[in-house]
């Protein structure tokens, strides 16, 4: 094979990017911060640490979970994105699957260089990252299941990472867990609003996403209270907590929301992708306001 064949069967760097979905590393990055932030540790004595398990949590162990998903959802992809790069052979042949393989290795070894206990954790989020695609467990093929896995990935193991990095790599307090626990359930009802425009494909593929199973209007009221609810028992902890200020705040934040909800399910299947930019956003607001709360307390 000659240099120019080689070349035209590599994928391109441009491809390789879109493939790792950069957009969608800011959830894990910032629940690792709000893990930072709660842990009550100074960050400048230890920026590098910060620096390092920002990089494992968003390019490295959400950009796995993002390539491994390409990977095996290729056949649904060309049914309702066909543009994207696997289907439309920009990365052609098995690239995707030896991205998947090469990003899980390079996530695993700057786990390990991290220390035991972010091994482990990372050791959990990459079995859940692929058991959430790939046969034969394919969480994703199921709603209820698919959608927790990845919440707990992307926010709570995250969020408990960051903690322990920054404590030494000890076991997190209750508080921080149980914050952490919260916004991953709250992050099952985000996970919905992703399934509303691939509906047609998950269908005639037999994914049963929550808007397939339960119909558009059932699976979005879900949404908006599987969101919610967690949020509400974060403000009651709060206030237990004798952090009324933050309880408060954090009420705004949920109050904001609700509003946003009304909107969303007037259209569930038009306002989806409208609703997840804008109401994510402040989502992960109270989180990191829940994070400081908890952090005079550790």
């Amino acid at each position: 094979m000659n240099q120019t064949s080689l070349t035209a069967s590599l994928p391109a760097p441009s491809a390789i990017l879109q493939v790792l979905h950069p957009i969608t590393w800011f959830p894990p990055m910032w629940a690792f911060g709000c893990g930072v932030v709660s842990s009550g540790a100074p960050v400048l004595e230890q920026w590098w640490l910060v620096v390092a398990g920002i990089i494992l949590a968003g390019p490295l162990m959400c950009g796995t979970s993002q390539v491994v998903n390409d990977w095996y959802d290729r056949h649904v992809d060309a049914i309702n994105e066909p543009d994207r790069p696997i289907p439309s052979g920009r990365i052609p042949g098995r690239w995707g699957f030896y991205l998947s393989l090469i990003w899980t290795t390079v996530s695993l070894a700057l786990a390990y260089a991290l220390g035991p206990w972010v091994f482990g954790i990372a050791l959990i989020g990459m079995a859940i990252a692929w058991g959430y695609s790939a046969p034969p467990f394919r969480f994703k093929g199921n709603g209820w299941w698919g959608n927790l896995a990845a919440g707990i990935s992307y926010e709570g193991l995250a969020w408990i990472t960051g903690a322990a990095v920054m404590i030494g790599g000890a076991l997190p307090g209750w508080e921080i867990l149980t914050l952490a626990l919260l916004y991953s359930l709250g992050a099952h009802g985000i996970m919905t609003l992703n399934d509303f425009k691939a509906i047609e494909g998950d269908t005639q593929m037999n994914v049963r996403s929550l808007p397939v199973q339960l119909g558009v209007d059932r699976a979005a009221r879900l949404a908006c209270l599987v969101m919610g609810l967690p949020q509400a028992i974060v403000i009651a902890l709060l206030f237990a907590w004798d952090k009324p200020a933050h309880a408060i705040a954090v009420g705004v934040v949920l109050l904001i929301q609700i509003g946003l909800m009304i909107r969303f399910l007037g259209n569930p299947i038009e306002r989806a992708t409208w609703f997840s930019g804008l109401g994510v956003s402040v989502y992960v607001t109270g989180m990191m306001i829940s994070a400081f709360a908890v952090r005079a307390l550790v």
